[in-house]
């Protein structure tokens, strides 16, 4: 654990409450509004309530009363419930990264709510990191350089190909319905000739909150980047495919190349600065999701870490 900043606990005898659903319901309306709390905090932990699957909705309608579809969500992902997800599918093996959900896009979820539905046998844990000390850790060449902000592209196939669908990554199968939507996000697109599509978008590389004004690193380049994968895996991708033809990339805002060592350093610092929250099957995690990161840690066993997501 990190002396700088950790996630707020609440167990039972922190929020005088049964140690049940119903306990920790009563909890969350006695509260009202979650938001100055979180803001303070950043992250709230909820731990020791013994919530499951079946009791998830009445605490989650409690913290997250509007959720949110994963529309334009670039992670692999598969939909559980009323806009309800599992967390990432990707290898257990593997380390996910440090990000912000969604801060490539023009609109993103404020909060976000994990709930673990089965614990791991080991490791698996969500790492959060600050924001705040995200960015301080950077160097000031690497801030200097993102200053001007990103460029995303997304090469999202018909159907059949690498990485994912516009219509899984938009939840629909309608051209308009994806054009509108990127009309709104500002973004560029072209429809391929194969079916495809390809949509630009620029964006900053740090944001302010909008309550706390705190200015935070927010963006995924280090995710969007090849070189985030590693070296030998960045080097067999570029043997297969140019950057540009990848299913996800990212070059500085002018089109310029973002050099490899920038891209590790924002990845690694992102992680050495985190803190790791382990979970137990019934735990759940609410985070501001502009002033925190998350990513995951390497597990063994039947992981499962639902999300749900609010404006």
């Amino acid at each position: 654990m990190d002396g700088h900043w950790v996630p707020k606990e609440v167990t039972p005898a922190d929020a005088d409450a049964e140690a049940t659903p119903q306990g920790l319901a009563g909890h969350l309306r006695g509260l009202g509004d979650p938001e100055p709390l979180l803001t303070r905090h950043k992250a709230l932990v909820f731990r020791g309530f013994g919530v499951t699957r079946a009791g998830l909705e009445e605490v989650m309608d409690l913290l997250l009363p509007n959720r949110l579809a994963y529309v334009h969500g670039n992670s692999p992902r598969t939909k559980v419930g009323e806009n309800v997800y599992t967390s990432t599918e990707y290898p257990q093996e593997y380390t996910i990264s440090m990000h912000n959900e969604m801060s490539y896009a023009h609109r993103w979820p404020a909060r976000l709510l994990f709930f673990c539905d089965r614990e791991p046998a080991t490791g698996g844990a969500t790492p959060v990191v600050d924001g705040v000390r995200w960015l301080a850790a950077l160097d000031p060449e690497v801030r200097d350089a993102f200053a001007r902000g990103v460029r995303y592209s997304q090469n999202l196939h018909g159907g059949r190909g690498l990485g994912k669908s516009w219509q899984e990554t938009f939840e629909t199968e309608s051209r308009g319905e994806v054009e509108t939507f990127l009309k709104d996000a500002e973004a560029e697109w072209e429809w391929r000739q194969d079916g495809g599509l390809r949509v630009t978008q620029l964006r900053p590389a740090t944001a302010r909150h909008p309550v706390t004004g705190t200015e935070v690193w927010f963006n995924q380049a280090d995710q969007w980047h090849a070189a985030g994968l590693g070296s030998e895996t960045a080097a067999a991708l570029y043997q297969i495919m140019p950057a540009e033809d990848l299913p996800q990339s990212v070059t500085f805002a002018d089109g310029s190349p973002i050099p490899d060592h920038h891209v590790t350093q924002i990845r690694d610092r992102g992680l050495e600065s985190a803190v790791d929250v382990d979970w137990r099957t019934g735990d759940l995690m609410l985070i501001d999701n502009m002033l925190v990161g998350h990513g995951r840690r390497p597990f063994t066993g039947p992981r499962r870490v639902l999300v749900a997501m609010s404006d």
